[in-house]
């Protein structure tokens, strides 16, 4: 695996030590505009001064390829159109691509053209992986960003949970090139849910389904020993068991933010359906940061690390309580068994409403009709199967926002 490459329900036992990795080769420059420029499609760094930290000693300077979601950001602060810009990139026109972010950074050229832009910018990085060749320019961002790490944030909410004296597993992460998200659930957190469940098959129970899942990674066949073990000897995929969870999720790059959300959990199948409307959120906002490599204090990380500790502690202590637990279950009940007599129409005018993609529209179709419960329940379940068979993580975790919000529609 690269140091940017998309990674999908790895267990915390390999995401610790992507994690390492990932810190390992990290570096954070606030550079200004004068010395950033795009060449051959890379960006590159110039006359920026040497990195100084317990590392050693490392030069900066030189080419570093963005990611997709680095070009985003580009595109963003200098006010090129993001689709215009990643065209560019796509359709090979790399002169065209550093004529455009070279003219917004650096000025005129000729008559009646901008002024060079006087702005600096956070720059996150991974060094290079050898010699002559380039890093990876992550994000650019604002010099005001807040700078918190995935590994930084696991360490955190772990605690929090400790310190919350919760009983719980992590069930499953992914690795995007800029987010982290975990999923995490109570084994003794469970509950009965057969109207949710009501008649509901596995969808992975059709092999081409289950090829999609195993695909981007998935095996969640450890549900199934679990269901035994607890005596509930429904047919495969009809157990209607519920457990109680929550998922959290960092974004390293400036898109999101530290991010804690409870959610429910589909016993086998591992259909997790968040619960949007008490997520909590904390924006990566900081002070203005100087020109040059930035280290933080160990004083200052202790200080935001605590917080995110305190926070997980007090939502997990009230997201696994019996009593948020049962009424989220009882909500779920009441509100999944109005009926969908015509699944297409439903889900086509879903797709309008909640942003759907047509390949996303034809698979959570695919996924109903394999579900076989004919329900509002069913277009949940469905939403949340077919969101484990796409290989964008990120992705992924917005469809399973909108699974109870497409349910309350039907």
């Amino acid at each position: 695996m690269t140091l940017d490459s998309y990674a999908r329900h790895l267990s915390l036992q390999d995401l610790v030590p992507l994690l390492e990795q990932q810190q390992a080769a990290k570096v954070d420059v606030v550079a200004s505009a004068s010395s950033i420029r795009a060449t051959g499609g890379m960006i590159e760094l110039f006359g920026v001064g040497p990195v100084v930290d317990d590392r050693g000693v490392a030069c900066v300077d030189g080419l570093y390829n963005p990611t997709g979601a680095a070009d985003g950001q580009i595109a963003d602060k200098l006010g090129i159109p993001v689709r215009y810009l990643r065209q560019l990139r796509e359709r090979g026109r790399l002169d065209l691509y550093d004529g455009n972010v070279n003219g917004w950074l650096h000025g005129p050229t000729g008559t009646d053209l901008p002024e060079p832009d006087d702005r600096s910018f956070l720059l996150r990085l991974f060094t290079a992986a050898g010699p002559n060749q380039p890093g990876v320019l992550r994000a650019m961002v604002s010099d005001r960003y807040g700078i918190i790490d995935n590994l930084d944030v696991l360490t955190a909410v772990l605690e929090g949970i400790r310190d919350a004296g919760a009983e719980t597993q992590i069930r499953a992460c992914d690795l995007t090139d800029s987010t982290m998200h975990c999923k995490v659930y109570s084994p003794q957190m469970s509950a009965l849910a057969p109207r949710f469940l009501a008649n509901y098959r596995s969808a992975f129970a059709n092999p081409e389904l289950e090829a999609e899942r195993r695909r981007v990674a998935g095996d969640l066949d450890r549900w199934r020993p679990l269901a035994a073990r607890e005596g509930q000897g429904y047919e495969l995929g009809s157990e209607p068991v519920v457990f109680a969870g929550f998922r959290f999720s960092n974004d390293e790059t400036g898109h999101h933010a530290v991010r804690l959300t409870p959610e429910l959990v589909v016993q086998v199948c591992g259909n997790g359906l968040t619960i949007p409307m008490f997520a909590h959120t904390q924006r990566h906002l900081g002070e203005r940061l100087d020109a040059g490599a930035v280290s933080w204090s160990q004083d200052t990380l202790r200080k935001k690390l605590a917080v995110i500790t305190a926070e997980t502690r007090d939502h997990v202590t009230q997201w696994l309580s019996p009593e948020f637990f049962a009424a989220r279950v009882e909500e779920l009940e009441h509100a999944a068994g109005a009926p969908v007599t015509q699944p297409d129409k439903t889900l086509e005018t879903l797709s309008k409403r909640l942003g759907f993609s047509e390949a996303e529209r034809t698979g959570i179709l695919s996924h109903f009709i394999a579900g076989g419960q004919l329900t509002a329940a069913g277009i949940a379940n469905a939403v949340t199967s077919y969101s484990q068979t796409i290989p964008d993580a990120d992705r992924a975790g917005a469809l399973d926002d909108l699974a109870l919000h497409a349910m309350s529609l039907v």
